[in-house]
């Protein structure tokens, strides 16, 4: 809280100049014009009429000549440890940038990502914060693409991680971190499977598709800019469903190489080697103009890059 200068009731706030505050505390300190312009980084004839300002504002000569010093009044000896109070609050708590202390910040973060962020952009930056900034919590949430945009600059999320085509627009930030295409993946006892499909086979065999809040994936309009069109059996809203999903089946999945990599963790899947060249996937964050200086978000934002960042087509890490 600033504090209450005495003796000022008549006096219009909007008068008071926080500039001729900094003049006044230097000025009661150094003693003299010459010395106090120095100080503030001023002419001496400037420092002059912010002196003939002070004492206007005031109503009184606050400083006067005695011999080689300017001398205060009794009203300025009684203002300056107020206004040095003052000038000392607005440097420490306004004008210092804000700072972000990991280990010790409780700060919560609300990430928008799909399902395939959960489970491979995720666990990384999870590693690290709990290794770094153990009291920091992340949320992490999916919504649909065309949403993004209005919770990044709403405030109701932080940072979108993933594949945001809708994001790459003014008042957004954006920041690669690497870039990967699709597999085709099967059950590993799906026998009927062949290793490498022709078009006929791919297009002809039983296909689970998983669009993530309904999101039309790249590999979608690739197929239907080329006017090809698969034999959908199944689709789902979640990529780990195929963890439940695939095993026993003769089912085939095409999806982000990173799905692969994480259910090939877990179940017995075989690649199947594509009959095309897929489409590439630019994973990117972006977050919104209003965060990119905010101390802990920059934080953020150097985990994020610094755990997921590959080179192209570089596998999911271990």
């Amino acid at each position: 809280m600033i504090p209450w200068i005495p003796r000022i009731h008549a006096m219009n706030p909007r008068d008071v100049d926080l500039n001729l505050l900094v003049i006044f505390d230097a000025m009661a300190r150094h003693r003299g014009v010459s010395r106090t312009a120095e100080a503030v980084g001023l002419s001496q004839p400037a420092t002059s009429a912010a002196l003939a300002r002070l004492r206007a504002v005031f109503g009184d000569p606050l400083f006067v000549r005695a011999g080689a010093q300017m001398e205060p009044t009794p009203r300025a000896l009684e203002l300056a440890p107020v206004v040095r109070q003052v000038v000392e609050t607005i440097h420490r708590e306004i004008l210092q940038p804000a700072a972000f202390d990991p280990p010790r910040s409780r700060r919560a973060f609300t990430l928008l990502t799909p399902d395939i962020g959960e489970v491979a952009f995720l666990p990384g930056v999870l590693r690290r914060l709990r290794a770094e900034a153990p009291h920091v919590q992340l949320q992490a949430r999916a919504m649909p693409r065309e949403a993004a945009a209005g919770a990044l600059e709403s405030g109701a999320a932080e940072l979108a991680v993933g594949f945001f085509p809708d994001l790459h627009k003014a008042g957004f930030f954006q920041q690669g971190l690497f870039r990967t295409s699709y597999a085709c993946i099967t059950a590993a006892g799906n026998a009927a499977a062949p290793s490498r499909m022709t078009m006929k086979q791919y297009l002809a065999a039983k296909h689970v598709v998983v669009r993530p809040d309904g999101r039309e994936h790249a590999l979608d309009r690739f197929l239907r800019d080329k006017g090809l069109e698969r034999d959908v059996a199944l689709e789902l809203s979640h990529f780990i469903s195929l963890l439940a999903l695939l095993p026993g089946t003769d089912l085939v999945a095409t999806v982000p190489q990173d799905i692969a990599t994480v259910l090939e963790r877990h179940i017995a899947v075989r690649r199947i080697e594509l009959p095309f060249k897929p489409p590439q996937i630019e994973v990117q964050q972006f977050w919104h103009r209003r965060m990119h200086h905010d101390a802990g978000h920059v934080w953020l934002r150097g985990v994020v890059h610094a755990v997921n960042r590959r080179g192209p087509n570089e596998p999911l890490p271990a």
